[in-house]
């Protein structure tokens, strides 16, 4: 199955996001790009938007047991920290537009750290490490697109600030319908409370 670890903000923040989104779909060329909200949010699925922590691909059935365990082990090891929504990027010019974090960045990465080390430690193929950036991508286009204008609209934003306080496997469900515009479906598939997590 498709996997990956992520913290997921809370409804509250996803709201803030949302209101954010919609303003960002009033500029000009906003229909060129597909946005990963998915209508009815936060309803229409329980880990829509999210914040990778480590991108798993394709993972063999017999190894998912070792992965959970270890994820287990490192949420455990790690404290619940604060984090708010914050600004906006690009990557690939233009290919993916999102919005950063701001807070107790030290932990996430850390997090982010432990996550990538779990499925290399069971056996996960992970490919070449990167330095995590924290982000959560609202927008993707195809080719490139000039996303400055939402870059900057995004400048302003800052969400509440909430407790991470725990690590979710997610998994990713690719669209089959063929339908132009489809998004992947995401489910959580298994929690894990953070250390510092009651």
């Amino acid at each position: 199955m498709r996997l990956f670890a992520a913290v997921l903000p809370p409804e509250g923040v996803m709201r803030e996001l949302a209101t954010e989104v919609a303003e960002l779909k009033k500029l000009p060329g906003a229909d060129g790009l597909r946005w990963t909200g998915r209508p009815g949010w936060p309803r229409g699925g329980a880990a829509n938007w999210h914040l990778t922590l480590a991108f798993y691909g394709e993972v063999d059935d017999d190894l998912v047991p070792d992965l959970s365990a270890r994820l287990e082990r490192a949420a455990h090891r790690t404290a619940s920290f604060r984090l708010a929504l914050r600004g906006g990027g690009q990557f690939g010019h233009g290919r993916a537009l999102w919005t950063g974090a701001e807070g107790d960045l030290e932990t996430l990465r850390l997090l982010a750290d432990r996550s990538e080390a779990a499925a290399r430690k069971a056996g996960v193929p992970m490919g070449e490490h990167r330095r995590y950036k924290a982000h959560l991508t609202v927008a993707r286009s195809r080719w490139a697109v000039d996303v400055r204008p939402y870059v900057a609209a995004l400048d302003s934003f800052t969400s509440r600030t909430w407790t991470v306080d725990e690590l979710v496997l997610v998994r990713s469900n690719l669209p089959k319908s063929g339908v132009a515009g489809e998004q992947p479906r995401y489910e959580a598939v298994a929690r894990w409370p953070l250390g510092g997590a009651g």
